[in-house]
């Protein structure tokens, strides 16, 4: 699947870099992780400290990632799709399941604001906090166009033997 992050400076929201998954390469670098190895992998000289940065992951960071985020000193995150999406629209239970097996952790029961970082989902975001209706419409439009990207890539992405997931 194309899981992707991003990193903006929070002054100007200019883009610092952006990184997707690369698992056939490592089943280590998830998205947000490749991001934050090739952030460090930034000159330290012109890195911006991670505490005046944006991280926005296209989905919602799996255990591995939120940890990355954690010790990479992050104190926020952003994501589009949230791990029921990744679920039930790209059939992908992983994360949801590694969440409850290994840390007995129910589907979005772990603490989303906690003292290391808060994080925000672009849904619930755009739901609460936009009030114009049309513009509200407008914004849910362009995610509804995303969605249907992402499910005709994963269509394609399925039926490849790289693409599966047989270690979990």
């Amino acid at each position: 699947m194309f899981y992707g992050a991003f990193i903006l400076k929070k002054s100007d929201l200019s883009l610092v870099i952006t990184e997707m998954n690369n698992k056939l390469e490592c089943p280590l670098w998830h998205g947000e992780v490749n991001c934050i190895r090739r952030f460090y992998e930034l000159p330290k000289e012109t890195r911006p400290n991670t505490k005046d940065c944006i991280f926005f992951s296209s989905h919602e960071p799996c255990s591995l990632c939120l940890s990355a985020i954690t010790w990479s000193g992050f104190d926020n995150f952003y994501y589009l799709f949230g791990h029921e999406d990744t679920r039930d629209s790209f059939e992908m239970p992983h994360d949801l399941k590694i969440m409850k097996e290994v840390f007995n952790c129910e589907p979005g029961s772990y603490n989303k604001k906690n003292f290391y970082w808060k994080c925000y989902s672009l849904k619930d975001m755009i739901k609460n906090c936009i009030e114009d209706e049309n513009e509200r419409k407008e914004i849910q439009e362009r995610i509804n166009k995303i969605s249907k990207k992402y499910e005709e890539m994963f269509q394609i992405m399925k039926n490849y033997d790289s693409f599966k997931f047989s270690y979990l």
